[in-house]
């Protein structure tokens, strides 16, 4: 993870944008020789991925805990994700051989969730943070004035609870 940037910080998107997570779930830790390629298939389509800013892919932010590994994605459209998801070697590969490898075995499972985000309709805080996750994808900026607040962030007017640090 990156440098901590202190004090309060949104994101900020020109658009409207898609947060798509995906993931897996090591159902059976013995077997490693199924979850293991499951993992590693992820490595080649984020590296695919970086190399071509055209595929519509903005940036991701990964986790993982004792049996999964998530990662949060954002993409500039649906259609992107799709495109990709659809004609990419490096995810049909993968995808075809998790169907031939674990199928419905029950070793390995897998997720996702996508989430089409209408410009303006998101609200982010990151404090003391690195820059990550949405702030990553798009702009990191301050959260003063009009984004001081969750609900002024979403375009509404309020005062703050708590009044902010000093930036």
């Amino acid at each position: 993870m990156g440098k901590v940037v202190p004090g309060r910080f949104t994101a900020k998107m020109e658009g409207s944008f898609v947060v798509f997570i995906i993931g897996m779930r090591i159902n059976n830790r013995l077997a490693l020789h199924k979850w293991v390629p499951v993992a590693s298939a992820m490595g080649g389509m984020l590296k695919e991925l970086y190399q071509n800013p055209e595929l519509g892919f903005l940036g991701t932010t990964s986790h993982w805990n004792m049996r999964e590994l998530t990662t949060i994605q954002y993409w500039r459209s649906y259609e992107h994700l799709e495109n990709y998801a659809r004609h990419s070697h490096n995810h049909l590969t993968a995808w075809r051989k998790f169907n031939k490898a674990i199928g419905t075995d029950g070793t390995v499972g897998i997720f996702h969730e996508t989430y089409l985000v209408e410009e303006g309709k998101y609200e982010c805080l990151y404090g003391n943070m690195p820059v990550w996750g949405l702030a990553q994808a798009g702009e990191h900026v301050p959260a003063v004035g009009k984004r001081e607040t969750a609900r002024r962030r979403l375009g509404g007017e309020n005062e703050p609870a708590v009044p902010s640090p000093p930036q």
